[in-house]
């Protein structure tokens, strides 16, 4: 089935899902959005005040930040996908609880598998650890993580850079290694070989960076 398609599809899955307790109190679903062929793709915690409004991801100050900072690796909103780990605001903007999480999960999962990124970017400490349980922010931001299913690079929230310069420094800093590291993803697919031995990369910090 068309990309487009399998997304719209779980677009309009999320909006009717009563999985979790999450969408009792949320204005609007925000399923993600973007490109559905997009190499990059960048995942956060969950939606804000903003979002939980409009119905759409990062389009808060936060969100102004990552399209500043896209802007200046020569890439814009429409060239990506940007969604969340949870799909409804927690109320509060409290930290997502085990069984939300569980709940989402599925949709997620089925989105990154139908745009087949090259490269997720997780926005956060939250959305870095769902893919990599023994992430450490301070120490893995700006990192290439191989996990059997995704290649993961974590870096810091727009939210945290807005409150803290030296986190906002850090995130720039960051984000102009995504072109290169976008580069050497796509080489290495093209000189890889068929091999029939499987190898686990789980935690496997590459591309020398």
């Amino acid at each position: 089935m068309d990309k487009k398609l399998v997304l719209e599809q779980i677009e309009k899955n999320v909006k009717v899902c009563k999985k979790c307790r999450l969408y009792k109190f949320a204005k609007n679903p925000v399923p993600g959005e973007g490109n559905p062929n997009a190499q990059l793709v960048f995942v956060g915690e969950a939606p804000g005040a903003t979002e939980d409004a409009t119905g759409k991801p990062f389009v808060g100050r936060a969100g102004k930040l990552l399209e500043a900072l896209l802007k200046e690796i020569g890439m814009q909103r429409s060239d990506v996908w940007i969604g969340n780990v949870i799909k409804h605001r927690p109320p509060q903007n409290r930290a997502p609880l085990e069984d939300e999480i569980v709940a989402c999960a599925p949709c997620l999962t089925l989105q990154l598998k139908a745009i087949s990124p090259k490269l997720i970017v997780t926005l956060g400490r939250f959305a870095m650890t769902y893919f990599y349980k023994e992430g450490k922010i301070t120490r893995d931001h700006g990192h290439v993580i191989k996990t059997p299913d995704y290649t993961v690079f974590p870096v810091y929230h727009p939210a945290a850079a807005l409150r803290n310069p030296v986190f906002a420094k850090a995130l720039r800093e960051d984000f102009n290694k995504i072109p290169r590291i976008l580069k050497e993803l796509s080489t290495q697919s093209a000189q890889r070989a068929p091999s029939s031995e499987t190898e686990d990369t789980s935690g496997q910090v590459g591309l020398g960076l």
